[in-house]
């Protein structure tokens, strides 16, 4: 009996079945706790292809651009301004008054004013040594006393002549004496008294006063000088007027007529108000320029010999006007930023004219309505966006005053 064999090829066969089992099992193991990483990044794809979708489809959209500034908003008044003439010229006095001395080789003993005292009219202000006049006049008034009693001799003696005239007792050249006589005497009673009249002048020479009221302007005496006839003591402003003498050319002078107010702007930004009082009848062939007298009110902030500039009040008229700050300079030219509706700024190109405070007329390049950034324009450009901020109430605008009278 034949018993099957087992042989080597079906041996071998048993392994291999469990092998392939392993590889199997180890493989679904595998599969299965890799599933859900996979899973993982599949989702991640997916999740980032929609991320990328939808950041594609905003940047399709229009951004909303960003505010470079916030700004206050100025709208254009409108005013009714002065038309003014501009002009430059000297402040002087309006009469100055040099007085010197009358005297001949006086001496001055006291100085009782200095520069900048206000004076009246017959003020004392130096005196000179007047010994020597007061000698003169008492013996020119002798000489007037007894001029007097020799005329009184002469009268006497002229009245008895007349007296024996028809009586033959005196000759006719005798009486002709007497009557000579007295009129000689009476000459020399003149000519006494004219003489102490000259000396009591030179005795008041001794005095120097004041010829008006004023203000003293210069001095040059010095106490202990002996000064000349004619020489300079003092200068006077008369009356401590001051006017300024506009040079105006000669196509402007048509425009300007005595009574038109005036206003002075001194070195140091004081002003001055005034009044034309009259014009310069000739042109001045150099300069071609004529001269506006303008008599100026009472100021400490104008002295004579200042160079000043002056406008003319010649008619008003209405203007449109924004803040100063809100003009910005460029390239030679102004410029405003127009705020439009939708908060961006657009670049306009002004002409501008007359100021009053801070305030500027708008002649060309501007609508009323508008709207215009009021300050840190030079900080925008065309196209900008800004932030517009909540309106304040706004102070009123520059107001004209009326120009003062003149004194």
């Amino acid at each position: 009996m034949n018993h099957p064999t087992n042989s080597p090829s079906k041996h071998r066969s048993v392994p291999l079945q469990f092998s392939t089992l392993f590889v199997a099992v180890s493989a679904s193991l595998l599969l299965v706790a890799c599933g859900p990483k996979e899973g993982a990044k599949a989702n991640s794809a997916s999740d980032g292809g929609s991320a990328a979708a939808a950041s594609a489809k905003n940047s399709n959209a229009p951004a909303t651009a960003r505010p470079v500034l916030t700004v206050d908003i100025a709208k254009p008044q409108s005013s009714e301004w002065p038309i003014r003439l501009s002009a430059n010229g000297n402040i002087v006095a309006w009469q100055e008054a040099i007085i010197g001395s009358e005297g001949n080789g006086l001496r001055l003993t006291d100085i009782r004013v200095n520069v900048g005292d206000v004076v009246k009219k017959g003020q004392v202000l130096a005196t000179f040594a007047a010994d020597t006049s007061r000698a003169d006049l008492a013996l020119l008034e002798a000489n007037v006393a007894e001029a007097e009693a020799n005329v009184a001799e002469a009268e006497a003696n002229a009245a008895r002549a007349r007296t024996l005239q028809d009586s033959g007792a005196l000759s006719a050249q005798q009486i002709n004496q007497y009557l000579t006589a007295e009129k000689t005497a009476a000459a020399r009673v003149r000519a006494a008294k004219a003489q102490a009249q000259s000396s009591q002048l030179r005795l008041a020479f001794t005095r120097i006063v004041a010829p008006d009221d004023g203000v003293i302007s210069a001095r040059t005496a010095t106490v202990g000088s002996v000064v000349g006839t004619g020489q300079e003591l003092f200068r006077l402003i008369r009356q401590s007027r001051l006017e300024w003498r506009g040079e105006v050319t000669a196509s402007e002078l048509p425009k300007v007529s005595a009574g038109q107010r005036v206003v002075i702007t001194t070195p140091s930004g004081e002003t001055v108000e005034g009044k034309v009082r009259t014009l310069a009848p000739t042109v001045d062939p150099q300069t071609r320029n004529a001269i506006a007298y303008v008599d100026l009110v009472k100021s400490n902030a104008a002295k004579p010999g200042m160079f000043a500039k002056g406008e003319f009040n010649l008619s008003n008229s209405k203007a449109i006007h924004l803040p100063q700050t809100a003009i910005v300079a460029r390239d030679g030219f102004s410029f405003v930023m127009r705020v439009e509706p939708s908060n961006k700024v657009t670049q306009l190109k002004i002409q501008t004219g007359r100021r009053v405070g801070d305030r500027v007329e708008i002649k060309e390049g501007i609508k009323e309505g508008e709207s215009f950034v009021a300050s840190g324009a030079a900080f925008l450009t065309e196209g900008d966006t800004v932030r517009v901020a909540p309106a304040a109430t706004a102070p009123p605008a520059a107001a004209v005053k009326p120009a003062k009278k003149a004194e």
